[in-house]
């Protein structure tokens, strides 16, 4: 992406390439211009991030209708299907029932695990001593805080939310837990209408976005999101298809190692895996896991770890010496410390979108940086 954006001859680069021809000077008015536009930037970013959680089920669904559209237009132009609402139900019918046979072909083995899991973390918690875990000096601080904590106090208590949480944890858990599904179900939902809707009006929309930017900067904002588009595409589906590969790889893995719950686990590293470096965050549930595990008759702690450690170790060779150099290419070109940054950044600007994006929008913000403002055109 880094090469086409800085080798390549589009409408893009005339208009930069006029830009810089035609400088001015830095007049008082023209320091003021940018000063209100970069005010209004800022704005712009704040307000998105304050409307964050109503924003993130449109984008989810954009992204989703993004990568479905090609299917979509499969069906409506070359299978020559009468609609495109037709076109959309074959679609979506395809794609959920495509996830829902693989979920019934998982979920046989991965009750079988979970069974299993189970039978462990019982065994497990009955065999555990708990002196060789916790000091005594904090058994006992332990034992004298519960044996302070009197029912008359709860009931004094003048915060009755408090109240119920402490008196009834479990009903508290419930009623949370309930709520919880309520919430996620009702986004679901909505993710799902904004897919339906904007899968219909696709097409439109994109022609009509030309027509809402002012003919002098028409050439240069579509220029922008052509690269855009171009870097999107390209990164998407790399870095899926290494998830995916990664996800069967590990799966494959801890089934040999017999690390519980594998295929779900195996999975979850997977999904980790469309955000760079973020399937570190998979070491703590792995050495949860392994300590499981290593409580079984016949198995030790170190044996285990060892097991676990060569998964990851030749999945990792195979994801940076294999993959991702014959599927991604040179596709961002950023060094580990950038790539953190960036990370950190639009993470705390547009949160799991952010992450998902991050990298692509690098890459195009620091090309254009050294296009516009170092003048390298190479």
């Amino acid at each position: 992406m880094v090469r086409q954006l800085q080798h390549g001859q589009s409408g893009i680069a005339k208009c930069i390439y006029a830009m810089i021809e035609f400088k001015t000077p830095y007049t008082f008015d023209k320091v003021v211009r940018m000063f209100i536009g970069l005010t209004i930037i800022v704005l712009i970013f704040l307000l998105f991030k304050k409307l964050s959680p109503v924003l993130t089920p449109f984008f989810i669904g954009w992204l989703i209708a993004y990568l479905l559209n090609p299917i979509v237009n499969f069906f409506q132009f070359k299978l020559k299907f009468k609609s495109r609402i037709l076109s959309i139900i074959t679609t979506l019918i395809l794609f959920f029932g495509s996830i829902t046979g693989i979920i019934l072909l998982l979920i046989p083995q991965i009750i079988r695990e979970t069974n299993k899991f189970s039978v462990l973390i019982r065994d497990f918690t009955q065999n555990i001593n708990y002196d060789t875990i916790l000091p005594v000096s904090w058994q006992t601080a332990l034992i004298n805080y519960f044996e302070k904590i009197e029912l008359i106090d709860l009931i004094k208590d003048p915060n009755i939310m408090s109240l119920v949480q402490k008196a009834t944890p479990h009903l508290w858990s419930i009623l949370n837990g309930s709520i919880s599904f309520i919430v996620g179900l009702m986004i679901v939902i909505v993710v799902i209408l904004y897919l339906i809707f904007i899968l219909k009006d696709y097409e439109k929309m994109n022609a009509s976005i030309p027509e809402i930017i002012p003919p002098k900067y028409r050439n240069l904002i579509m220029g922008i999101f052509d690269d855009i588009k171009s870097g999107m595409n390209s990164y998407f589906r790399g870095q899926s298809l290494i998830a995916l590969i990664v996800a069967i790889l590990f799966t494959i893995g801890f089934l040999i190692v017999g690390l519980p719950m594998a295929i779900v686990f195996g999975i979850f590293v997977g999904i980790l895996n469309l955000v760079p470096y973020l399937q570190a965050v998979s070491i703590v549930p792995a050495a949860f896991l392994i300590i499981i595990k290593a409580s079984e008759p016949g198995q030790t702690f170190v044996g285990v770890l060892i097991g676990v450690l060569i998964v990851y170790i030749a999945v990792q060779l195979i994801q940076d010496l294999i993959l991702v150099p014959k599927i991604m290419g040179k596709v961002t070109g950023l060094k580990p410390a950038i790539i953190l940054l960036s990370l950190s950044i639009w993470g705390a600007l547009m949160g799991i979108i952010g992450l998902i994006i991050a990298l692509p929008l690098t890459t195009l913000v620091i090309s254009y940086y050294r296009r516009w403002v170092l003048e390298k055109h190479d």
